[in-house]
């Protein structure tokens, strides 16, 4: 034991951190002891922020499953995330007994909440549609339309959960692609970035209005639109109104949702059990 404390006191070989081959970082035992006690004790906090910048270094995000065009299952994918408690045991035995000087990151998979199972179950039976046409040849609100359709394409919905536009599509900038067109704006008609995507949003409220759907937000327009029957829509905009329903039944619900020749179409399935 007496060894072993003397070894703790003496200034230690710094460790490296490898992944993939490669080091990703350098640590030294003394940037983690406990200050203003006995220098034995290993400060937790310290080791507990470094795993976390470890962590980011290898940190791979999941891949849903998801539908293809034709509706075909295109598989899932996990991703990869340091494993905090190998690491840790491994960082003590480097902070009181001077080894490894070097060790492999220690890592797991991440699965993602939606598997091929999964998504086959939910696909079994449409629960609600709708669709609503727009002009191809307003080539800026069309390509606003398509951004926001593709946003939200592939949505999974689980029992209990919330479903808000404006999270999943995020904010409409021109580095994502939007567009400047035609909104409305306190019953007049202007033109700003994403100019269009009401008409998603709107396609949505009126397919998702079933039964076990339960909506939380929703407000019109200070006029009338002619994609749908008046009172039938719903505004949305990045810093104001949002949509947001919950799925209050016992089985997920996946949003099918395409915006192709002029149509806009959005179709809610689930399982058959649901």
């Amino acid at each position: 034991m007496l060894t072993v404390f003397l070894s703790v006191l003496l200034a230690s070989t710094p460790l490296s951190i490898m992944h993939d081959g490669q080091m990703v970082d350098k640590l030294v035992k003394e940037d983690f002891e406990l200050t203003g006690v006995d220098r034995l004790f290993m400060d937790d906090v310290k080791l507990d922020f470094q795993m976390d910048v470890l962590n980011k270094k290898v940190y791979q995000a999941p891949v849903s499953a998801k539908l293809d065009d034709n509706g075909d299952i295109i598989s899932e994918k996990p991703g990869l995330a340091l494993d905090k408690t190998t690491f840790r045991t491994m960082f003590r035995d480097y902070f009181y007994y001077g080894e490894p000087a070097e060790l492999t990151l220690p890592t797991r998979n991440v699965y993602p909440r939606v598997d091929s199972e999964l998504l086959a179950d939910i696909t079994e039976q449409t629960v609600g549609h709708y669709r609503t046409t727009f002009r191809q040849t307003n080539k800026k609100r069309t390509r606003n339309i398509e951004l926001a359709t593709k946003a939200i394409d592939n949505q999974v919905i689980f029992p209990n959960e919330s479903f808000s536009f404006n999270e999943t599509v995020g904010k409409r900038t021109k580095e994502k692609g939007y567009k400047r067109a035609p909104v409305i704006v306190k019953g007049e008609l202007a033109e700003d970035i994403g100019g269009g995507i009401c008409q998603v949003s709107s396609t949505l409220y009126n397919a998702v209005d079933i039964n076990g759907i339960s909506i939380v937000e929703r407000y019109s327009h200070s006029r009338s639109v002619p994609y749908v029957p008046p009172g039938r829509d719903a505004t949305v905009s990045w810093h104001g109104p949002d949509f947001v329903f919950k799925n209050t039944t016992s089985r997920p619900v996946l949003i099918r949702a395409s915006a192709k020749n002029g149509n806009m179409a959005i179709e809610i399935l689930s399982s058959e059990s649901r």
